[in-house]
Protein backbone atom coordinates (compact mmCIF):
# COMPACT_ATOMS: atom_id res chain seq x y z
CA UNK A 1 0.00 0.00 0.00
CA UNK A 2 1.45 3.58 -1.50
CA UNK A 3 1.97 6.45 1.79
CA UNK A 4 -0.26 9.56 1.69
CA UNK A 5 1.45 12.85 0.41
CA UNK A 6 3.68 14.25 3.54
CA UNK A 7 1.72 17.42 3.86
CA UNK A 8 4.22 20.69 4.11
CA UNK A 9 4.68 23.14 7.36
CA UNK A 10 3.32 25.42 4.76
CA UNK A 11 0.16 23.70 4.20
CA UNK A 12 -0.26 22.53 7.71
CA UNK A 13 -0.28 25.97 9.33
CA UNK A 14 -2.77 27.20 6.25
CA UNK A 15 -5.34 24.50 7.41
CA UNK A 16 -5.34 25.69 11.08
CA UNK A 17 -6.31 29.18 9.70
CA UNK A 18 -8.98 27.56 7.27
CA UNK A 19 -10.25 26.01 10.17
CA UNK A 20 -9.98 28.39 12.79
CA UNK A 21 -12.37 30.95 9.98
CA UNK A 22 -14.98 28.47 9.31
CA UNK A 23 -15.60 28.61 13.52
CA UNK A 24 -16.47 32.11 12.44
CA UNK A 25 -18.03 31.81 8.77
CA UNK A 26 -18.88 29.95 5.95
CA UNK A 27 -16.13 29.73 3.25
CA UNK A 28 -17.11 28.77 -0.28
CA UNK A 29 -14.28 26.15 -2.26
CA UNK A 30 -12.68 28.63 -3.96
CA UNK A 31 -12.13 30.84 -1.12
CA UNK A 32 -10.39 27.73 0.77
CA UNK A 33 -8.29 27.30 -2.04
CA UNK A 34 -7.19 30.40 -2.12
CA UNK A 35 -6.48 30.63 1.16
CA UNK A 36 -4.21 27.47 0.42
CA UNK A 37 -1.94 30.01 -2.09
CA UNK A 38 -0.95 31.76 0.20
CA UNK A 39 2.67 32.70 1.18
CA UNK A 40 3.66 31.65 4.47
CA UNK A 41 7.71 31.18 6.39
CA UNK A 42 7.10 28.81 9.40
CA UNK A 43 9.27 29.09 12.46
CA UNK A 44 8.99 27.51 15.82
CA UNK A 45 9.81 29.70 18.66
CA UNK A 46 10.58 29.32 22.50
CA UNK A 47 8.28 30.41 25.22
CA UNK A 48 8.69 34.05 26.14
CA UNK A 49 10.07 35.75 22.68
CA UNK A 50 8.96 38.66 20.98
CA UNK A 51 7.31 38.03 17.49
CA UNK A 52 6.44 41.74 17.08
CA UNK A 53 7.20 44.71 19.47
CA UNK A 54 5.55 47.63 20.62
CA UNK A 55 6.66 50.88 17.59
CA UNK A 56 7.59 48.21 14.92
CA UNK A 57 7.03 48.62 11.53
CA UNK A 58 5.34 45.18 10.19
CA UNK A 59 5.71 43.98 6.53
CA UNK A 60 3.85 40.74 7.34
CA UNK A 61 1.48 38.74 10.11
CA UNK A 62 1.87 36.01 12.23
CA UNK A 63 -0.45 33.34 12.60
CA UNK A 64 -0.08 30.98 15.26
CA UNK A 65 -0.12 27.60 14.55
CA UNK A 66 0.88 25.53 17.20
CA UNK A 67 1.39 26.81 20.88
CA UNK A 68 -0.27 30.45 22.64
CA UNK A 69 1.07 33.64 22.04
CA UNK A 70 -0.70 36.86 23.86
CA UNK A 71 -0.90 40.88 23.24
CA UNK A 72 1.00 42.76 26.12
CA UNK A 73 2.14 46.04 26.71
CA UNK A 74 5.02 46.91 29.71
CA UNK A 75 4.26 49.61 31.72
CA UNK A 76 7.68 51.11 34.06
CA UNK A 77 9.23 48.64 36.46
CA UNK A 78 8.75 46.12 34.01
CA UNK A 79 5.00 45.54 34.98
CA UNK A 80 2.60 43.97 31.78
CA UNK A 81 -0.84 44.04 30.54
CA UNK A 82 -1.89 41.03 28.48
CA UNK A 83 -4.64 42.11 26.63
CA UNK A 84 -5.68 38.79 24.45
CA UNK A 85 -4.37 34.81 24.20
CA UNK A 86 -4.49 33.42 21.30
CA UNK A 87 -4.30 30.12 20.18
CA UNK A 88 -4.05 28.06 16.83
CA UNK A 89 -5.84 29.82 14.13
CA UNK A 90 -5.41 33.38 15.73
CA UNK A 91 -3.56 36.28 13.77
CA UNK A 92 -2.88 38.43 16.81
CA UNK A 93 -1.66 40.92 14.49
CA UNK A 94 -4.02 41.14 11.35
CA UNK A 95 -4.57 44.87 12.37
CA UNK A 96 -1.22 45.64 10.81
CA UNK A 97 -2.20 45.06 7.53
CA UNK A 98 -3.62 48.82 7.47
CA UNK A 99 -1.58 49.51 10.62
CA UNK A 100 1.61 48.80 10.23
CA UNK A 101 3.29 50.57 12.88
CA UNK A 102 2.74 48.89 16.36
CA UNK A 103 1.19 50.44 19.22
CA UNK A 104 1.48 46.85 21.51
CA UNK A 105 4.01 43.85 21.29
CA UNK A 106 2.94 40.08 20.65
CA UNK A 107 4.95 37.39 21.84
CA UNK A 108 5.14 33.61 22.83
CA UNK A 109 4.09 32.48 25.73
CA UNK A 110 4.51 29.00 25.71
CA UNK A 111 6.91 26.81 22.72
CA UNK A 112 4.88 28.05 19.87
CA UNK A 113 4.54 27.42 16.34
CA UNK A 114 3.91 30.62 14.18
CA UNK A 115 3.75 31.41 9.95
CA UNK A 116 4.21 34.43 8.83
CA UNK A 117 2.35 36.09 6.14
CA UNK A 118 3.28 39.08 3.94
CA UNK A 119 0.85 41.85 3.66
CA UNK A 120 1.32 41.93 0.15
CA UNK A 121 0.42 38.29 -0.23
CA UNK A 122 -3.02 38.82 1.83
CA UNK A 123 -3.55 42.03 0.10
CA UNK A 124 -3.93 40.31 -2.97
CA UNK A 125 -5.71 37.43 -1.26
CA UNK A 126 -8.23 39.98 -0.56
CA UNK A 127 -8.69 41.97 -3.62
CA UNK A 128 -9.32 38.71 -5.57
CA UNK A 129 -12.13 37.44 -3.04
CA UNK A 130 -13.78 40.22 -1.35
CA UNK A 131 -15.64 37.56 0.90
CA UNK A 132 -12.73 36.76 2.38
CA UNK A 133 -12.06 40.20 3.24
CA UNK A 134 -15.23 40.32 4.96
CA UNK A 135 -14.29 37.01 7.12
CA UNK A 136 -11.06 38.95 8.29
CA UNK A 137 -13.14 42.18 8.92
CA UNK A 138 -15.37 39.59 11.17
CA UNK A 139 -12.72 38.19 12.81
CA UNK A 140 -11.37 42.01 13.60
CA UNK A 141 -14.48 42.73 15.02
CA UNK A 142 -14.45 40.13 17.03
CA UNK A 143 -11.21 40.71 18.23
CA UNK A 144 -12.92 44.02 19.46
CA UNK A 145 -16.01 42.16 21.25
CA UNK A 146 -13.36 40.30 23.16
CA UNK A 147 -11.37 43.65 24.31
CA UNK A 148 -14.57 44.87 25.28
CA UNK A 149 -15.80 41.65 27.29
CA UNK A 150 -12.42 41.78 29.01
CA UNK A 151 -12.70 45.74 29.74
CA UNK A 152 -15.69 45.15 31.92
CA UNK A 153 -14.14 42.07 33.72
CA UNK A 154 -11.55 44.34 34.65
CA UNK A 155 -13.54 47.25 35.61
CA UNK A 156 -16.61 45.72 36.95
CA UNK A 157 -16.73 41.95 37.62
CA UNK A 158 -14.82 40.62 41.25
CA UNK A 159 -11.52 38.65 40.39
CA UNK A 160 -13.57 35.32 40.77
CA UNK A 161 -16.44 35.98 38.57
CA UNK A 162 -13.58 37.60 35.62
CA UNK A 163 -11.57 34.60 35.97
CA UNK A 164 -14.49 32.16 35.61
CA UNK A 165 -15.72 34.08 32.73
CA UNK A 166 -12.07 33.80 31.04
CA UNK A 167 -11.92 30.02 31.31
CA UNK A 168 -15.85 30.07 29.50
CA UNK A 169 -14.23 31.76 26.67
CA UNK A 170 -10.99 29.99 26.26
CA UNK A 171 -13.00 26.96 26.42
CA UNK A 172 -15.06 27.68 23.67
CA UNK A 173 -12.61 29.13 21.80
CA UNK A 174 -10.86 25.96 21.53
CA UNK A 175 -13.44 23.94 20.99
CA UNK A 176 -13.97 25.71 17.89
CA UNK A 177 -10.96 24.31 16.43
CA UNK A 178 -10.96 20.59 17.47
CA UNK A 179 -8.60 21.73 20.76
CA UNK A 180 -11.15 21.20 23.69
CA UNK A 181 -13.94 18.59 24.11
CA UNK A 182 -15.58 17.14 26.94
CA UNK A 183 -15.18 19.78 29.44
CA UNK A 184 -11.54 19.49 28.72
CA UNK A 185 -9.33 22.15 27.35
CA UNK A 186 -5.33 22.97 27.32
CA UNK A 187 -4.42 25.94 29.96
CA UNK A 188 -0.61 25.76 29.27
CA UNK A 189 -0.31 29.50 30.76
CA UNK A 190 1.25 30.39 33.78
CA UNK A 191 -0.43 31.84 36.77
CA UNK A 192 1.84 35.05 36.56
CA UNK A 193 0.26 35.22 32.26
CA UNK A 194 -3.14 35.03 33.82
CA UNK A 195 -2.41 37.53 36.34
CA UNK A 196 -0.84 39.76 33.93
CA UNK A 197 -4.01 39.62 31.78
CA UNK A 198 -6.57 39.70 34.64
CA UNK A 199 -4.86 42.49 36.58
CA UNK A 200 -4.04 40.47 39.54
CA UNK A 201 -1.22 39.62 41.61
CA UNK A 202 0.31 36.20 41.55
CA UNK A 203 -0.70 35.57 45.17
CA UNK A 204 -4.16 36.47 44.27
CA UNK A 205 -4.18 34.25 40.95
CA UNK A 206 -3.92 31.30 43.51
CA UNK A 207 -6.50 32.30 45.68
CA UNK A 208 -9.01 32.89 43.08
CA UNK A 209 -7.63 29.39 41.63
CA UNK A 210 -8.31 27.81 45.19
CA UNK A 211 -12.15 28.91 45.55
CA UNK A 212 -13.09 27.41 41.97
CA UNK A 213 -11.31 24.67 42.46
CA UNK A 214 -12.96 24.23 46.18
CA UNK A 215 -16.61 25.14 44.78
CA UNK A 216 -15.93 22.18 42.11
CA UNK A 217 -16.65 24.02 39.13
CA UNK A 218 -12.83 23.37 37.56
CA UNK A 219 -9.85 21.35 38.34
CA UNK A 220 -6.17 22.07 36.59
CA UNK A 221 -3.84 18.28 35.63
CA UNK A 222 -1.05 18.52 34.02
CA UNK A 223 -1.62 21.94 32.10
CA UNK A 224 -5.02 21.06 31.35
CA UNK A 225 -8.31 23.20 32.58
CA UNK A 226 -11.18 20.18 33.34
CA UNK A 227 -14.78 22.25 33.54
CA UNK A 228 -16.55 20.56 36.54
CA UNK A 229 -19.95 22.63 36.11
CA UNK A 230 -20.26 24.26 32.98
CA UNK A 231 -23.49 26.05 33.82
CA UNK A 232 -22.60 27.30 37.26
CA UNK A 233 -19.32 28.77 35.69
CA UNK A 234 -21.07 30.40 32.98
CA UNK A 235 -24.00 31.55 35.67
CA UNK A 236 -21.42 33.04 38.06
CA UNK A 237 -19.81 34.60 35.57
CA UNK A 238 -22.69 36.00 33.33
CA UNK A 239 -21.07 34.59 30.21
CA UNK A 240 -22.89 34.82 26.90
CA UNK A 241 -20.86 33.52 23.95
CA UNK A 242 -22.37 35.67 21.44
CA UNK A 243 -19.95 38.36 21.75
CA UNK A 244 -17.33 35.07 20.42
CA UNK A 245 -18.86 34.97 16.95
CA UNK A 246 -18.60 31.23 16.73
CA UNK A 247 -20.90 29.67 13.58
CA UNK A 248 -21.92 26.68 16.09
CA UNK A 249 -22.04 27.35 19.88
CA UNK A 250 -21.40 24.82 21.62
CA UNK A 251 -21.30 23.75 25.91
CA UNK A 252 -19.06 21.06 27.29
Amino acid sequence: MGQGRVVSAAEQSLGVLIRKLESIASLSPQERQALTGLSVTVRTLSAGQDIVRDADRTTQCCLVVQGWTGRYKLLTRGRRQIFSFHVPGDIPDLESLFRPVMDHSVATLTKATVAFIPHESLRELIAAHPGLAAVFWRSTLIDGAVFRAWMLGLGRRSAFEHMAHLFCELYLKLRAVGLAGDGRCPLPITQVDLGDALGLSNVHVNRVLQVLRGQKLISLHSSTLVIEDWPALVRISEFDPEYLGLEKLVAT
